[in-house]
């Protein structure tokens, strides 16, 4: 089992799914399946916030712990990111820069 460093960087949460989807034998997996996978995650975290937030959900459905959800989604990012050899820090400083730009207003 890979080991994940103390104060890991991005790119060493990239690298930890690497060798965590080689392990488990999910390296053979496409983008496509990640992506379809990453959005079952998506549903599940919403469920679990729907849940904290006292939203009515189906009482015989599987209960979702925010935390895991996040994980979760954070995992299958990592894991499409890494399918496409793009990293994740470079990919955020970039979309930031062009934040930045913007004028963000609120609605009222």
């Amino acid at each position: 089992m890979p080991d994940l460093k103390i104060d890991p960087t991005l790119h060493d949460f990239q690298q930890y799914v690497t060798l965590m989807e080689k392990e488990r034998g999910f390296s053979q997996q496409t983008a496509t399946d990640k992506c379809l996978l990453l959005g079952e995650e998506v549903g599940e975290l919403f469920k679990a916030v729907r849940r904290l937030n006292g939203l009515a959900v189906d009482p015989a459905s599987e209960i979702f712990e925010l935390e895991h959800e996040l994980a979760d989604v954070f995992i299958y990012l990592c894991s499409i990111a890494n399918r496409y050899n793009i990293s994740l820090e470079q990919a955020f400083r970039n979309k930031e820069k062009k934040n930045k730009q913007r004028n963000w207003t609120a609605k009222s």
